[in-house]
């Protein structure tokens, strides 16, 4: 009996991954895309497609942990300087979506005949948009880096949040028999001191135990240790919050930020990266088996309408706040063409109004049904949108796309400062590939002679068709702090055999690289031909050559002893320095004070 019950489960295992196998590839072959693959299978294996799931919940409970690892590995992007900087975002764009959003969706409810309490549950349950769904569509077209995709992950992030407010305003709403008592009241102090508990020990736990714990096993030298840490770490934060009455996915991306400075934190991501992505499939292959279609067909016309008129709504609703907030019409529709559903916090949301009563039995299946709906149309919607979107202005007539290059040498980007640079490998004979997402800039350069491929240096498979994989050296020149800086990380990650030669554009920036990527070669833009103008002043006023050289010289090794100086810390040590240097080399050289 029990080989026949290993066998039994088994074979679930096997059907669950034959069917993404299957569906998966398929679905991105006819331009559907992998969520939509994975819905499809998921519906046409469940209880109400084949019947070869009958509890289809108790997978979701498990492929939930998909999305936990999904936010470890998005908190692990978010340096707390750079979630410091989306704080507007966050808060600002995300309360103003929210508010605006769950007051117009709540006056949907009501339209549709429902009481305030009911109404407003339903509204808030369809304003938690699905954060898998969009993270998924958003890393399929490379566009979580982008300023507009950080906006969307910003407010995603405040829609985590606000799950844990609105279970309490659940148990607040519960009928006088179930909420009234004072142990109730004690209750949910006791609730709420367990939650902030739960914060202060994820937090202490990052900055005090994470890092020494990862130095010990990196030390160790056991690669399956260190695995086993990563996963320990993201379901330890997750069980922390869950005990604590907050949300797994919130405690596990804490977890990432408090990791994102470490040393190990590309070690991590792609100890992780396996899980996430096994993890996530099936969390989209359990939505589309919860996918009720008798209570669907009983109460089709509700759910339709309901359907129709939230994801109208919200999409409106997204779209003026987005515009309020100076987006673009561009940016602001394909936001709420990807926001326009419900989420999986809505399950969670559901199931505490359930229980306390303040809805019923049914209100919870026909709600759930249009969230569910909502999540796997939303792969469709932004697949039509995309075909239907007006096309961008710039043509990208003769313009080749980098695919399979191989050169010694790797330029990324091709602006005045690329140009210059690529002239001594390109003097000397050398194999070089260049490639810039400047439309115009390549026309420009092809004009002149110049063969520029057309790619996104920040994205590993574009530096990988650019032959950054075999190139000995690669030159990033790009004219953007944050890009150059993205892009030194990633290369020093995936493509270590290369030298890395970086420009810079300022003495933070070097520092900056410095901390993040170990860089062969650095220079400020401006150094060079301000050393070079400073040279000349010299010469200008009567010294010789040799003098001038010393001088410059001289400079050049106090630049770099402050540079040392404020990398190691003591910036204004270094300062103090260079100021005393200042007083005693002014007598013997009074052309070779510099500011500070």
């Amino acid at each position: 009996m029990a080989v026949e019950g290993s066998a039994g489960d088994l074979l679930k295992v096997v059907t669950l991954l034959g069917a993404a196998v299957v569906a998966v590839p398929l679905f991105k072959r006819l331009g559907l895309g992998s969520v939509l693959g994975y819905l499809a299978a998921g519906l046409a294996i469940g209880p109400f497609g084949m019947g070869l799931f009958s509890d289809p919940a108790t997978i979701l409970h498990t492929a939930e942990l998909g999305v936990v690892m999904y936010l470890f590995v998005i908190g692990l992007e978010m340096q707390p300087s750079h979630l410091w900087s989306l704080r507007r975002a966050i808060f600002g764009l995300g309360s103003l979506q929210v508010v605006v959003c769950g007051l117009l969706l709540t006056g949907v409810g009501l339209a549709f005949g429902f009481p305030l309490g009911v109404s407003f549950v339903s509204a808030m349950g369809f304003v938690l948009t699905s954060t898998a769904v969009v993270m998924q569509l958003l890393g399929e077209r490379g566009d979580m880096a982008q300023p507009r995709g950080q906006k969307i992950v910003a407010i995603l992030l405040f829609e985590d949040l606000l799950i844990v407010p609105l279970l309490a305003v659940v148990t607040f709403m519960a009928p006088p028999d179930l909420a009234g008592t004072a142990a109730a009241t004690s209750s949910r102090w006791g609730t709420i001191g367990l939650a902030l508990g739960s914060l202060v020990a994820l937090v202490a736990a990052g900055v005090w135990l994470l890092n020494p714990l990862f130095r010990v096993l990196a030390n160790a030298k056991a690669r399956e240790v260190m695995t086993a840490a990563a996963l320990l770490v993201v379901l330890g934060a997750a069980l922390l919050m869950q005990v604590g009455g907050l949300s797994m996915a919130m405690g596990a991306f804490l977890a990432g930020v408090l990791l994102s400075e470490s040393t190990f934190r590309h070690q991590l991501e792609a100890d992780i990266e396996p899980f996430r992505g096994l993890l996530l499939g099936l969390f989209f292959l359990s939505v589309g088996m919860s996918l009720d279609l008798a209570a669907v067909a009983s109460n089709w016309p509700i759910i339709v309408a309901g359907v129709v008129a939230m994801m109208l709504v919200k999409a409106l609703c997204i779209y003026g706040v987005a515009r309020f907030a100076r987006s673009s019409h561009a940016d602001a529709l394909d936001r709420a063409v990807l926001m326009a559903q419900g989420g999986e916090f809505a399950f969670v949301l559901f199931a505490a109004a359930l229980g306390a009563k303040v809805i019923d039995p049914v209100v919870n299946a026909n709600m759930t049904a249009i969230v569910v709906l909502s999540m796997a149309l939303t792969p469709l919607v932004v697949l039509v949108h995309r075909r239907l979107a007006t096309k961008p202005g710039v043509s990208m007539d003769g313009i080749e796309a980098v695919d399979g290059q191989a050169a010694s040498v790797l330029v990324v980007g091709f602006g005045r400062f690329g140009q210059i640079a690529s002239q001594g490998v390109i003097a000397r004979g050398a194999s070089i590939t260049i490639i810039d997402n400047n439309v115009q800039m390549i026309r420009d350069a092809e004009a002149y002679g110049f063969k520029v491929y057309y790619g996104d240096g920040c994205r590993a498979d574009v530096l990988h068709a650019a032959g950054a994989h075999s190139a000995s050296a690669i030159l990033v020149c790009v004219d953007n702090k944050e890009a150059a800086t993205r892009l030194a990380e990633l290369a020093q990650t995936e493509f270590p055999q290369a030298e890395l030669l970086v420009r810079a554009f300022d003495r933070e920036h070097v520092l900056e690289l410095r901390k993040k990527a170990d860089v062969g070669y650095l220079v400020r833009e401006t150094f060079e031909s301000a050393m070079a103008m400073g040279r000349q002043a010299i010469l200008t006023l009567g010294a010789a050559e040799e003098e001038a050289d010393e001088v410059m010289e001289h400079l050049r090794r106090r630049d770099a002893e402050r540079m040392d100086m404020e990398a190691a810390g003591g910036i204004f040590a270094g300062r103090a320095l260079v100021l005393g240097n200042q007083v005693k080399k002014a007598a013997a050289h009074p052309v070779a004070q510099e500011p500070a």
